[in-house]
């Protein structure tokens, strides 16, 4: 026998002198730790609806914060805007679902819409300072998992917003514009906004309280709180969106309202029957508004 192949034989093994490197030694690996699975953005939206105060989730019954957002196709990581937007409705719930990659944009109404409404105008000066006021007010709240908030009136949406929205939410706003489209054509003005701010194919989200169809347009023109669906479709569709599809989540048969009543008779605000304990009883029986719930899709550009 070669002596260089008893050489390496004996001293080495037989994989010594082999060109390939001997296999590894068996070991028992460690069972591999089993990785969380992600929440989805359904359970995620529930945890976060969870974490709202009672007072708050007293009016999940009527506001149906869950439904609205999955049907408008809200998601984490999504830039949303929020039209009239509140600490919890929507800007609040929103700022703790849409999580770090996303972005809630809070429009309020055009500074010289709100000098039109009469008594219930704020000073100018107040409105002057509200976005940098709600800003900070967010921003002081805001945790490493929150996404950002920023702030903005119609009419004044600054050009780096253009095209960077997913949704937009009308939530209980799409009335005043309507009643005051001519006084200076608010509805038009709110309409291109909310073009200029979408990406193709974004989504606008509305909830408004909905008057019968056979009401008066008099009466059904947004000043006592009710509008019609066939009016707030016919207004949006003309400014180029799509209706997607409608849904009954915030249907209410029990509110029919008369040419003689306005909203705010109902609940949350019973703004007749403070005084009056037989006629808010009937109020609350009633319950919140019969409303409308509308997706429309902004079309892509030809």
């Amino acid at each position: 026998m070669n002596k260089t192949l008893i050489v390496c034989l004996a001293s080495f093994g037989l994989f010594a002198c082999s060109k390939e490197s001997p296999p590894p030694a068996a070991t028992t690996a460690p069972p591999a730790e089993p990785t969380a699975q992600q929440a989805s953005p359904s359970e995620q939206l529930d945890a976060v609806l969870a974490a709202q105060s009672d007072a708050d989730k007293a009016r999940y019954a009527a506001r149906h914060p869950k439904e609205m957002l999955e049907f408008f196709e809200v998601k984490p990581g999504m830039t949303v805007v929020d039209t009239l937007p509140g600490d919890v409705w929507f800007a609040g719930i929103l700022a703790d679902y849409l999580g770090p990659q996303g972005k809630v944009i809070a429009a309020d109404y055009s500074k010289e819409m709100w000098q039109l409404f009469g008594d219930y105008s704020p000073k100018p000066e107040e409105k002057a300072k509200w976005a940098a006021e709600f800003t900070s007010k967010m921003e002081a709240k805001r945790g490493a998992d929150d996404a950002a908030v920023v702030a903005v009136h119609f009419s004044e949406i600054p050009d780096d917003l253009a095209g960077t929205a997913d949704v937009i939410l009308v939530s209980r706003a799409v009335h005043h514009w309507m009643r005051m489209e001519d006084k200076g054509q608010w509805m038009t003005k709110a309409l291109a906004d909310m073009n200029k701010m979408l990406k193709p194919g974004g989504i606008v989200g509305v909830e408004a309280h909905r008057a019968p169809e056979a009401a008066s347009d008099a009466w059904a023109k947004g000043d006592q709180g009710y509008v019609k669906q066939s009016a707030v479709v016919a207004a949006f569709e003309k400014a180029g969106f799509e209706l997607v599809e409608a849904s009954e989540i915030n249907a209410n048969p029990k509110d029919q309202p008369t040419e003689k009543d306005f909203v705010w008779r109902l609940p949350p605000t019973l703004a007749t029957s403070q005084n009056d304990p037989e006629l808010k009883a009937k109020m609350e029986a009633i319950g919140e508004s019969d409303r409308m719930t509308l997706k429309f899709r902004k079309k892509a550009a030809a």
